[in-house]
């Protein structure tokens, strides 16, 4: 059963987009199995370059079917809207699948969500404010709505008023904002019904078949490993789990079936929002990576924090997934640097830390030990094998899959399509 998982193994923006799209024309499936359209994909094909926020990257892999999970959380407006934007742009867009499961963005989520963070204030989280957390948070406390109640209104309504609730009270009694129409919400959620239908389908169902039928499945994470609700650097995370154990429950396929776990890896590090970074940079160095890498959030538009490579973290995260393969990307940003420093452990109150702390008081505190690795000044665009590679480029990527415990099975050296080398297959 030829499953894989492909997820970030950092702060999420390492590059998932391009890895999914490499395997695209050799797998017959990609599923999203967590998150919304808070995660952000650019697929640069030739020279057309693609931002993907809800659907799959194998929506542009022609012959691969493109499935949104169960656990995914679907702002109507947004699906629309960007499958719409593709097919004016020529690409075929009529085998997606969406989950009857899946749950829905109401207008009121997305309300919640942005005067929640502006109230926090100072100790706000750094959502998106696109009601990615309420929407989970509704789901949770069972009283969230999914696409197939859209076709239900006497259900949609029901599930609309248990909602409003105590929404309503919140919004009004607390944050002083106007109570929300129930009649209003139904109305505009009825109207996504009859351009959904198309794409709905018992995905559970179909992606159990596929792979009972030796289909080639994709499972692909919206964000990062220290970005998971459970595992990541709480409270400054998101809402759902992309590691690996959760494209079991976001897709429903059992953990037996998965035959192989990618993580992508980017040469430096990058984190959007607020949270403990132990390798950030506030100089030069952080501006150069900041420029050069292009690191402006791709859903937010917000500028990334950069740092260096921190090894810790990458090993953590072939723990927390069971990693059987890293895919490292942008290489190619770090040419120029005489020396490149790389994290391989944390000083916390004088003590030389190697693993990731479990405290959120330990992570806050801890700061970067580094190593010292040559650096190259030579174009590595157009590289194609490995051997190809400046000999300091070769060290320097030997040195990361040592220190982050599983192999490197490909490199990112440019943003196109066909910049990529391939060490071993991941099929």
């Amino acid at each position: 059963m030829p499953a894989l998982v492909l997820l970030g193994a950092q702060w999420g923006d390492e590059g998932k987009g391009k890895a999914t799209d490499l395997l695209g024309g050799s797998v017959d499936y990609v599923v999203r199995y967590q998150g919304g359209n808070n995660a952000g994909h650019t697929v640069v094909v030739g020279d057309q370059k693609y931002a993907l926020h809800l659907l799959p990257s194998g929506i542009l892999s022609p012959g691969c079917t493109p499935v949104i999970g169960n656990g995914v959380v679907v702002d109507p407006s947004v699906l629309l809207s960007e499958l719409s934007g593709l097919n004016e742009r020529g690409v075929d867009t009529s085998k997606l699948l969406l989950s009857g499961n899946a749950h829905i963005i109401t207008p009121y989520n997305v309300t919640v969500d942005k005067v929640t963070e502006r109230f926090l204030g100072k100790r706000k989280i750094g959502t998106t404010g696109r009601g990615i957390g309420p929407t989970y948070a509704d789901k949770i406390n069972r009283v969230g709505i999914r696409v197939q109640d859209l076709y239900d209104e006497s259900i949609l309504t029901q599930k609309v008023e248990a909602a409003l609730d105590v929404k309503n009270q919140i919004l009004t009694k607390l944050y002083n904002r106007r109570a929300i129409a129930v009649d209003q919400v139904v109305e505009e959620l009825l109207d996504y019904a009859e351009k959904l239908r198309p794409y709905v389908a018992d995905t559970v169902l179909v992606i159990n078949e596929a792979l009972e039928n030796d289909r080639v499945v994709l499972f692909e994470g919206g964000q990062g490993t220290l970005l998971d609700i459970d595992h990541g650097t709480y409270p400054f995370v998101t809402s759902s789990n992309p590691t690996a154990g959760g494209a079991c429950t976001g897709a429903g396929v059992g953990p037996t079936k998965i035959s192989r776990v990618i993580g992508i890896l980017k040469a430096y590090t990058t984190r959007v929002g607020a949270g403990p970074f132990p390798t950030e940079l506030f100089d030069e160095d952080g501006e150069a990576l900041r420029r050069i890498g292009g690191e402006r959030g791709v859903t937010t538009g917000r500028d990334r924090r950069c740092g260096w490579f921190d090894a810790v973290i990458a090993r953590y995260a072939t723990r927390v997934n069971g990693l059987t393969d890293f895919f490292l990307t942008k290489l190619d940003v770090l040419t120029g640097w005489e020396q490149i420093p790389v994290c391989v452990a944390y000083e916390i109150d004088g003590r030389r830390v190697e693993e990731l702390p479990y405290s959120q008081s330990d992570f806050h505190h801890a700061k970067p030990v580094y190593e010292m690795l040559p650096g190259w000044s030579e174009d590595i665009s157009k590289a194609k094998s490995f051997s190809d590679l400046p000999k300091n480029a070769q060290a320097y990527v030997k040195a990361l899959e040592e220190m982050s415990g599983a192999p490197i099975s490909a490199i990112g050296v440019g943003p196109g399509r066909d910049e990529t080398i391939e060490i071993n297959s991941f099929l």
